[in-house]
């Protein structure tokens, strides 16, 4: 037993290196971060809604957690409440089910709020546009501040988008 132990504790550790950073995303989250705690003086809390969407959009959005991209080093989190949210994410078109949901988020959401429109789908819904399952877009039941185009839109164009609720002149 003793054996492993040193063994264990000389050896040194078997994982992969870090990735390297991005120069383009690394400034691209420090201007964000920047401008979330210049205008709410903390990081900017996100609350991702599904309003129906084929899920395509919502891989990209949780890549923003993954290590490459690691969207909390920039002072962007997920929360599980709208209460805690300050932005709506919404992806896909609005389903006939998830139109009441979604008008409840938005209500329980404490103002100021800003709701993003995620994906083609949200924004115009997409290939869904002509089923009867659809009600429209996100911004025929909830106003929208950003619509990010993209089917789906990569982790990437996902920041630049909130970025542009923060820095107006991004716009």
């Amino acid at each position: 037993m003793l054996k492993l132990l040193l063994d264990g504790l000389l050896r040194p550790a078997v994982t992969e290196a870090a990735p390297a950073l991005d120069p383009e995303l690394a400034a691209l989250g420090a201007q964000l971060d920047a401008a979330a705690r210049h205008k709410l003086g903390r990081g900017l809390a996100i609350r991702e809604v599904d309003a129906g969407s084929c899920n395509g959009c919502e891989l990209e959005v949780n890549a923003l957690g993954n290590s490459y991209y690691d969207l909390e080093r920039f002072g962007l989190r997920f929360v599980a409440s709208p209460r805690h949210a300050d932005v709506l994410l919404v992806t896909g078109p609005v389903a006939r089910n998830m139109r009441e949901a979604l008008e409840r988020v938005y209500r329980a959401t404490p103002s100021p709020k800003w709701v993003v429109a995620a994906g083609d789908c949200a924004v115009g819904c997409g290939v869904y546009a002509k089923s009867p399952a659809c009600v429209g877009s996100v911004a025929a039941v909830i106003p929208v501040d950003v619509q990010i185009q993209g089917c789906p839109p990569t982790p990437v164009q996902l920041l630049r988008g909130l970025l542009t609720l923060l820095v107006p002149a991004s716009r």
